[in-house]
């Protein structure tokens, strides 16, 4: 599922196609798409296709189409202090973007069937967490994983204010689902090939939505998954109530990012980038054209050859440009890259005159410090 808008270069001409395309629609949206690269979620060997509006799996790791995460991101509604319950949590990119909306005093929670799958997604956390400057743009809410099967959650389990599940869901776990959400809440499932959005009006009444036709795999039904049934049911994480020391950090990190936004509002949370002017000229090109097709729940690519020619630029296109033409592009000194942002943060975090384990505590580094 996916190809809804081109390919872009990088994350932000990716964002850029997917507003153009209406798919993206909210400033709040924006900013999170922003905030973190899709191709940090890719293996190594297959980031060069991260930014193609294209669903990805290697193995058990898969990643829905763009366009796909764009409109559930819409559709949840999602401020800051909500619950969020993600079913079918994946490599975790989708949680990670919701966290940064929902805020420290949020509830993030994901449910992802193989272990494998949470330890990468896991491990894709930490690396934003220590590495990533939009972390310390945002106030956030972390990702907290468990592995099981979404259809065996313990019957008492709480009530959440959103909820998504990632993938098709049967007619008959219809009412198993529309019970994770409490009144007000909203849940955005596969359904009947469609993504369906469906608000809790009341403790028995529902306004349902059909947002987009969708093809995805169906939901893994219990003692059917090749790994160990978990007899007790799949337990979702505690709620905990933050202790002093975590609201004294947020505290001191909140208080110099608004200090630091004053000083410097150019480095302010909301960021707009301009798109770049596409240039449109003739081409000629010999162009392959790659199609996509699932078998199971495999993403198998088919590749047909076709002679076209277009004024604009495709992916797979192995393009002829005027002679001396890309040369002149790279001597120009606008062409050179540019240097990555400066992180104000923890560069203020890191003059402060604190013992190193405490800096390390306020920058959130996972390392243990004495």
């Amino acid at each position: 599922m996916g190809g809804a808008v081109s390919a872009g270069e990088d994350n932000d001409d990716l964002i850029d196609n997917l507003k153009e395309a209406a798919y993206i629609r909210s400033k709040v949206v924006e900013q999170a798409f922003r905030a973190i690269d899709r191709a940090d979620y890719y293996l190594e060997e297959f980031r060069d296709n991260a930014y193609r509006d294209l669903a990805w799996k290697h193995g058990n790791i898969h990643l829905s189409a763009p366009c796909i995460y764009s409109e559930v991101m819409e559709a949840l509604k999602l401020r800051p202090g909500l619950s969020f319950l993600n079913l079918g949590s994946g490599t975790g990119y989708l949680s990670t973007m919701v966290g940064l909306v929902l805020g420290p005093f949020g509830m993030n929670h994901g449910v992802e069937l193989h272990t494998d799958v949470v330890e990468f997604a896991q491990q894709r956390l930490e690396n934003f967490i220590k590495m990533s400057d939009s972390f310390d743009r945002f106030e956030f809410c972390e990702p907290k994983f468990v592995v099981g099967n979404c259809l065996e959650l313990v019957t008492d389990s709480l009530q959440y204010d959103r909820v998504y599940c990632g993938a098709g869901v049967q007619k008959d776990h219809e009412n198993y689902m529309k019970n994770l959400i409490s009144v007000g809440g909203i849940l955005v499932m596969p359904m009947e090939d469609q993504l369906t959005q469906i608000t809790r009006t009341g403790q028995n009444s529902w306004d349902v939505k059909n947002i987009l036709a969708v093809s995805f795999a169906s939901l893994v039904l219990p003692n059917k998954t090749g790994e160990q049934q978990q007899e007790d049911g799949v337990k979702l994480p505690n709620v905990e109530v933050r202790s002093l020391q975590d609201l004294t950090r947020i505290t001191i990190r909140l208080w110099l990012r608004q200090l630091i936004n004053q000083e410097h509002p150019q480095q302010s949370i909301v960021t707009h980038r301009v798109p770049k002017p596409r240039r449109k000229r003739r081409r000629q090109r010999d162009r392959r054209i790659n199609t996509f097709v699932f078998v199971g729940n495999q993403l198998i690519p088919h590749h047909l050859d076709s002679d076209y020619d277009s004024d604009e630029r495709q992916d797979g296109d192995v393009e002829r440009d005027p002679p001396g033409d890309h040369a002149t592009d790279l001597a120009r000194p606008e062409a050179k890259l540019e240097p990555p942002p400066q992180n104000l943060l923890r560069e203020r975090l890191l003059i402060l005159p604190l013992p190193e384990s405490l800096k390390n505590y306020l920058l959130y580094y996972r390392e243990k410090t004495p």
